[in-house]
């Protein structure tokens, strides 16, 4: 009976990780839902955050059956040695897909670092209104673009992003029209509202501006490092990063759009269209 006791104390300490595992992918994956659906609803864009949610709920489920196989061990249990492989098999991919999300993870909330420095130009990225609204991130970016001009007052904001609503209204024009009701002169900004993306963004940017001039770009914080990338894509060498604090009741669903967005990139990446 001795020898059983380690067996029994682990089986235990499995069925417990499993339990709270369930727990945590079943109400992340019900607050990811409730933040999704309720943009989907209300955004421009609603075919590009379907696909977005779709993705996300894909990798919950994964992790939802790898959590319930650790807690009733119905591939272990199972006496057909093909099936036993294939549990195996599937447990090393999940650990491996779970190390490399919370490697993106690290990523983002790496880019919390603000490297910004004297510029004559400041690039505001927008995001997507909600109902013709600014969402409380893109407000944010705001709050944190009027402190750097209250600072650096010679500098000029390019404010970014297309995407108009049905009474045409654009992230750009959004923002001006914010900006100009908190006393910023209309002169200080430029609006680039042909955008439908991020990458768009600094790509049509780089036609306003010289590429090789200092820039400081401000976006929340979790985008801070993909959007780094895409502006070294489209050409900017001299990037200076203003991260904006971001909404704590979204944020965990923020961190894994970038995620979601990250894993397609590299999928397209190995197999191009």
């Amino acid at each position: 009976m001795t020898e059983d006791i380690p067996h029994k104390k682990t089986g235990k300490t499995r069925r417990i990780i499993g339990d709270v595992l369930i727990a945590l992918v079943v109400v992340y994956t019900a607050y990811l839902s409730a933040v999704m659906i309720h943009r989907i609803h209300t955004v421009v864009l609603k075919d590009t955050y379907r696909t977005i949610f779709h993705n996300e709920l894909i990798l919950c489920g994964i992790l939802l059956v790898f959590a319930l196989d650790l807690r009733f061990g119905f591939f272990t249990k199972s006496r057909i040695l093909l099936f036993k492989i294939l549990g195996w098999v599937f447990r090393i991919t999940v650990i491996l897909l779970t190390l490399a999300i919370v490697f993106m993870c690290g990523k983002v909330v790496g880019s919390l670092i603000n490297s910004a420095g004297d510029a004559g130009n400041v690039v505001v990225l927008g995001m997507a209104l909600e109902d013709g609204q600014p969402t409380k991130d893109l407000l944010l970016r705001l709050d944190t673009a009027q402190r750097y001009l209250e600072e650096h007052p010679d500098a000029a904001l390019i404010l970014t992003g297309g995407n108009p609503d049905a009474s045409g209204r654009t992230e750009a024009s959004v923002m001006k029209d914010l900006l100009t009701e908190r006393g910023i002169p209309e002169e200080k900004m430029i609006l680039e509202d042909r955008a439908a993306s991020t990458r768009d963004n600094f790509v049509n940017t780089a036609q306003i501006i010289d590429p090789a001039d200092p820039l400081v770009f401000i976006s929340s914080d979790y985008h801070m490092d993909r959007a780094v990338r895409m502006a070294k894509e489209a050409g900017f060498t001299n990037i200076m990063r203003l991260p904006a604090p971001s909404d704590p009741l979204r944020y965990g669903a923020n961190v894994m759009w970038e995620v979601i967005l990250e894993i397609n990139e590299i999928k397209t990446a190995v197999h191009p269209a």
